[in-house]
């Protein structure tokens, strides 16, 4: 992909993924499938005969949700026998530009790192204000040109 291409990517997703930032909607301490269960009245024996499974086996789905091994086909399932809607989505911490541009920063001090050592032990290290626009420098061109290797440790 291209590097416009890339950046016009992270444009539309994060149109579509903002609003989520303003829902704040923590899993309920049992899970999702039996708070909703119980919230509708229905026993475990009821959804399990809407599945087509065993009772124990909404016990153990219900469990594995609540231990965060539940799959993700499992909970769509359960989902849909509940009359819901699975919602699946990764909301990141910040704007994708902006973690970007972190990435890209982290990448440029990494790149330099070596250079500014070697320097310094020649007693030819740059001062505070030049290194950090080297490294401003640096950044900016790897997020302009979208290079994937700041995402390598």
């Amino acid at each position: 992909m291209s590097p416009d291409a890339r950046s016009t990517a992270r444009r539309h997703l994060e149109k579509r993924i903002a609003p989520m930032r303003e829902i704040a909607l923590p899993r309920p301490p049992k899970g999702w499938v039996k708070a909703i269960r119980e919230a509708l009245g229905m026993t475990s024996a009821q959804l399990a005969n809407r599945l087509g499974v065993s009772q124990p086996r909404i016990s153990a789905l219900e469990s594995a949700e609540a231990k965060k091994t539940i799959t993700l086909e499992s909970l769509e399932n359960a989902a849909h026998a509940l009359e819901c809607e699975l919602v699946y989505v990764l909301v990141p911490r910040k704007p994708l530009d902006d973690l970007v541009k972190d990435q890209s920063v982290k990448a440029a001090l990494r790149k330099l790192s070596p250079t500014r050592h070697t320097m310094a032990l020649e007693a030819q290290s740059l001062d505070r204000s030049d290194e950090m626009e080297q490294v401003r420098r640096l950044a900016n061109s790897l997020t302009e040109k979208s290079d994937s290797s700041i995402w390598e440790a």
